[in-house]
């Protein structure tokens, strides 16, 4: 039997396709040097030890790092059987070859000669499709989602709108739907840090899944009550980024985590420790029911905590062995520290 939280949920496709995802999957971004550079072998111990605890799927993009955290995970699973894993990468971004020091990294650490192009034409995304089967070293990505097509990346709704209507009008949906039809990919999707661009894509498109990073947590619920009743309709499964908010959540009020990639809002201070008040009543550690939490409703298929370090990597392993009691998530409801219709794994035990 597998390890709490590394269970196989199955999702099926529109087009029929069965997906079997670990309840936690693993977000690759860290693996892109985010923050620090790693070595190549501390890069691969930790997918392998993901790998060795029971994790079946993999997710990662062209941006982390500049392609090198879909080579670095490509590295590990290209050693296992092929149909063992689900692994999604994303399209939307071409890199282009660029003098040494031009790379414009942001946040990702001594990253190979390349910049970033935004494309989300019908010929950028097979492009993008086809330069990432190269960097993973895979037959086949199992997911593709169209990534950052929201007002955060590009500046504003309208901006993030005229990239949607890009997606649509010039062809890069059509283009994930020929590989979704050809079986190249057997899911479509958007992977965002906002639930707007993803309702839009519901009216405009015909997505099996989302990537949801960073506003669905412990700490924000807006989509229970827009996004999430619309994709249940539609059959839409949900993967959660972000569970931990950047890592307010695993380091808390007084430590040195971010909120949303950056410093942490005194509101938002102010709510975490609220939440670890409670979690201290009832013996609950914050990562411990931050991850519960997000797995608890039933249009989320998996979510993705990222790792550099084995020592990450066991921490969110362990924080899925003993879910928090139903008195702990009554009392957070009671407090308004989560939205009262936020389904809880206490309300599973209940049915």
């Amino acid at each position: 039997m597998a390890a709490k939280g590394l269970e196989r949920g199955r999702f099926t496709t529109r087009a029929g396709a069965a997906l079997e995802l670990s309840r936690l999957g693993f977000g690759g971004a860290p693996l892109g040097n985010m923050h620090r550079a790693l070595t190549e072998a501390e890069a691969e111990g930790v997918v392998r030890d993901a790998w060795n605890a029971g994790v079946r799927y993999f997710d990662t993009a062209p941006l982390y790092g500049h392609g090198l955290s879909e080579m670095r995970i490509g590295a590990v699973l290209a050693r296992q059987l092929r149909d063992s894993y689900v692994v999604s990468t994303k399209v939307g971004r071409l890199l282009e070859p660029c003098a040494p020091g031009d790379e414009d990294s942001g946040i990702y650490r001594a990253v190979p000669p390349v910049r970033v192009r935004f494309d989300y034409t019908y010929d950028g995304v097979m492009r993008s499709h086809q330069s990432s089967l190269e960097r993973l070293g895979l037959d086949r990505i199992d997911i593709a989602l169209v990534h950052d097509v929201d007002a955060r990346t590009h500046g504003s709704r309208g901006a993030s709108e005229r990239r949607l209507r890009e997606l649509i009008d010039q062809g890069g949906w059509r283009a994930l739907d020929e590989l979704r039809r050809a079986g190249d990919v057997a899911a479509i999707g958007a992977g965002v840090n906002e639930w707007e661009p993803c309702a839009r894509l519901l009216e405009l498109a015909d997505p099996d899944l989302f990537l949801l990073a960073g506003r669905y947590t412990l700490l924000e619920q807006a989509p229970l009550h827009s996004l999430f009743p619309a994709c249940q309709a539609r059959g839409v499964g949900v993967i959660i980024g972000g569970a931990f908010n950047s890592g307010v959540l695993v380091r808390g009020s007084s430590g040195d985590g971010a909120y949303d990639y950056g410093a942490v809002p005194p509101a938002i201070r102010a709510r975490v420790e609220a939440l670890e008040a409670v979690c201290a009543v009832h013996d609950v550690a914050l990562p411990q029911a931050a991850l519960a939490f997000v797995l608890a409703h039933p249009v989320v298929v998996s979510v993705i905590p990222g790792a550099q370090t084995t020592g990450e990597l066991t921490a969110n392993l362990a924080a899925l062995s003993r879910p928090p009691s139903a008195p702990f998530w009554a009392e957070l409801k009671a407090r308004g520290l989560i939205d009262a219709a936020s389904p809880t794994p206490a309300d599973k035990v209940a049915a």
